[in-house]
């Protein structure tokens, strides 16, 4: 029998607002499926039928978080790493090991390997980073509706022109990141 391999890989760093989002993926070996591979190489639409199938004929899946406030007081790499170890953490089936998209792994009770650019070369990982890009996007959808004017939906929270330019009109909203530079800079100085 083969081994119960979880990838795991997380989305979410670089934006200005919104939670960490984190997958871990058990793939079943008997239902393989087509087309893996880093989440950001995909089209949206690809992406959203990717997604589905994968919580479809997977073993098992489960996503992971830390929110803003969380991000804010430990910082974005120990919330990244608390996000991926809730995600291995609410797996219905016990991994035997765990395969972690970049350098680090977090503080998990199984045999580990970070790997770098693994949703790349890795399916369980490429599942995970799928699923959690999936999850995230669909969250900062909603908040563009609970929060209008900063162009969630569009940007995703990411540090574009546009969303710069809304945080700078309409300050802080209650998911931007304040520990984030970008964000103090312009609540500091919105010139």
């Amino acid at each position: 029998m083969s081994q119960l391999i979880a990838g795991v890989d997380e989305v979410g760093r670089g934006p200005l607002a919104g939670p960490v989002v984190a997958a871990a993926v058990i793939l079943d070996p008997n239902q393989p499926i087509e087309g893996l591979t880093d989440s950001k190489k995909l089209t949206e639409k690809r992406r959203e039928a990717l997604a589905i199938e994968i919580r479809e004929k997977s073993l098992a899946w489960s996503l992971g978080r830390a929110e803003v406030a969380e991000i804010d007081e430990i910082n974005i790499l120990w919330a990244s790493m608390l996000a991926m170890k809730r995600a291995v953490e609410g797996l219905s089936v016990e991994p035997e090991f765990v395969k972690i998209d970049g350098n680090r792994c977090p503080d998990l009770p199984y045999p580990m390997e970070a790997i770098v650019k693994g949703d790349l070369t890795e399916a369980e990982i490429s599942a995970a980073s799928i699923i959690a890009k999936v999850a995230r996007d669909h969250e900062m959808e909603d908040m563009d509706i609970k929060y209008p004017g900063y162009g969630f939906a569009k940007h995703k929270g990411y540090p574009t022109k546009q969303h710069r330019e809304a945080l700078i009109k309409q300050g802080a909203s209650p998911i931007h990141r304040l520990s984030f530079k970008p964000v103090q800079n312009i609540i500091r100085n919105p010139q």
